[in-house]
């Protein structure tokens, strides 16, 4: 009979300690973290991701856009980028590996 009285006792315990969701840091008023947070491009990479301000990631994405869109990988690399013009006044050379990319594109955002 003790068992019964303990089975019991345990299915009721998880649903007693169900307690309501916590808030998330958007919901309590938390600032963004640094990718979500709104920066100022350069004219150098405004060229091609406009001059509006954006979140870091969107700016990466857009670059990455760009770079596909205008077939500038190399093809035996693909992890390497060769710069055209627009580029290579953000990368500040002819040539930049996508972990290097990021780097250089710090250097052209401002909060």
């Amino acid at each position: 009979m003790a068992t019964k009285t303990t089975d019991k006792a345990k299915k009721a315990a998880p649903a007693a300690s169900k307690a309501a969701p916590k808030a998330t840091k958007a919901e309590a008023g938390a600032k963004p973290n640094a990718l979500q947070q709104p920066l100022k491009p350069s004219p150098e990479l405004g060229a091609i991701v406009g001059t509006d301000p954006l979140p870091r990631g969107e700016v990466v994405s857009k670059v990455w856009d760009y770079i596909k869109k205008n077939n500038l990988q190399n093809p035996e690399n693909k992890r390497e980028i060769v710069a055209d013009d627009k580029l290579k006044k953000v990368f500040g050379k002819d040539k930049c590996t996508m972990f290097e990319m990021n780097k250089h594109l710090a250097a052209h955002l401002k909060s």
